[in-house]
């Protein structure tokens, strides 16, 4: 039979804790000693009123989450392209290897292509926000706008502008909807 250790050292009959501070007959509850706050703490009062990442955070978050998201996609493509390729006469272990060596690469390519995407999307959101001190919507739709931009500008003029319409309508839909969430879906 397993013994279990309650989660509550004060409610344990035969457990005494130690207290360091017996000996010095405070007047406080030393209880009161230990009750660290739960929100965050802030050196300066107008930090508090932004609550928003910080730009690391923020580069770390977008990138991360574009790898991740690009590596997923990317290997599922790789994944139907090898089972596309598949020969007549191919053996189990030839059939896992294909799958395998598609997977990982597409998903490489993928993955780091749009992390690059997520990388350049975070630094200019933040220097966005830096910039005008606004963390909204506008902000979000012109760094998508001009991600879309920075990432086609080698194609031509032509291909950023559609490229950076359509980035500022990817960012500005992807913040629509967070805010539909967090006011209709009850988390």
């Amino acid at each position: 039979m397993a013994h279990h250790r309650r989660s509550d050292p004060e409610a344990e009959p035969n457990t005494r804790l130690y207290n360091p501070y017996q000996d010095l007959n405070l007047q406080v509850p030393i209880t009161n000693l230990y009750k660290l706050p739960t929100s965050p703490e802030f050196l300066f009062a107008e930090e508090s009123l932004h609550q928003r990442r910080s730009w690391g955070e923020n580069l770390t978050f977008y990138t991360g989450s574009a790898y991740l998201g690009g590596s997923i996609s990317g290997a599922a493509v790789g994944l139907f392209s090898a089972l596309k390729n598949f020969e007549q006469g191919d053996t189990l272990k030839l059939k896992i290897n294909r799958i395998l060596n598609s997977s990982g690469h597409t998903g490489r390519t993928w993955g780091n292509r749009i992390g690059v995407v997520g990388f350049i999307y975070a630094g200019l959101e933040s220097g966005v926000v830096a910039v005008t001190d606004r963390d909204d919507v506008w902000s979000s739709v012109a760094a998508g706008l001009a991600t879309g931009a920075v990432c086609r500008a080698a194609r031509g003029v032509r291909s950023a502008a559609v490229a950076g319409a359509l980035g500022g309508l990817a960012a500005g839909a992807v913040v629509a909807g967070k805010q539909v969430l967090k006011r209709y879906v009850p988390i």
